[in-house]
């Protein structure tokens, strides 16, 4: 049985992206996977609540796609939370519409990998930094996976590493959809990336780094 697959992706500064935007067009060609760019549709940040939901009952999977922005979301998906993860729908006694989804955010880092520990520049994992959105999948009964991040994105393109990070991006998309990922085993990770293949339902479990 396959998922059908929601992507939210958020960038406020589209034009200078080089990272992002490819990643986004990359995953539009994934059937399947249903692409909205929130600041496209969005401009003055007049959510429609009722559409998003729907959006939500409609798919299987969530991903947020975004840049790290001062450890954390873009501010229109913190907009696009407040307002359409309402009591009653996702949580409270009846707020059940989110129970069993699957979620994660697609995430690109500025630094380098060894910024994101406790001796790093950053102090923190990438996964520390986002657990309050870990937090809002275990309050909404999602199952949280864990992030799929590029590190280093500022200088991906001239270290000509984007290429092999968006084939790897629509390589996971693609299993996500055809329920191929082991769900309990990504949840598990610090993060993922080149490595996904180690996740699928046929890999062995010494493969997962």
């Amino acid at each position: 049985m396959s998922n059908k697959v929601l992507l939210l992706f958020a960038h406020p500064s589209q034009r200078r992206s080089e990272v992002n935007l490819p990643m986004f067009r990359a995953a539009q060609q994934v059937e399947g996977v249903s692409c909205v760019d929130l600041y496209g549709e969005y401009p003055t940040f007049r959510i429609d609540v009722k559409k998003e939901q729907q959006r939500l009952l409609d798919h299987d999977v969530l991903i947020f796609q975004f840049p790290l922005y001062w450890y954390s979301t873009p501010s229109i998906l913190k907009e696009w939370q407040d307002l359409v993860l309402e009591h009653g729908f996702a949580y409270g006694g009846k707020g059940t519409a989110l129970r069993g989804k699957t979620f994660l955010c697609a995430v690109s880092a500025g630094a380098a990998q060894t910024a994101y520990q406790q001796d790093g520049y950053n102090h923190f994992t990438l996964r520390e930094l986002l657990r309050p959105l870990e937090q809002t999948a275990r309050l909404t009964g999602m199952h949280y996976l864990a992030p799929f991040a590029l590190f280093g994105s500022r200088t991906a393109v001239e270290d000509q590493c984007l290429p092999v990070h968006i084939q790897h991006w629509t390589g996971f998309l693609r299993a996500l959809v055809n329920n191929q990922i082991d769900i309990a085993r990504a949840a598990q990770q610090e993060h993922i990336g080149d490595d996904w293949p180690a996740l699928l339902l046929s890999a062995p479990a010494h493969q997962v780094g």
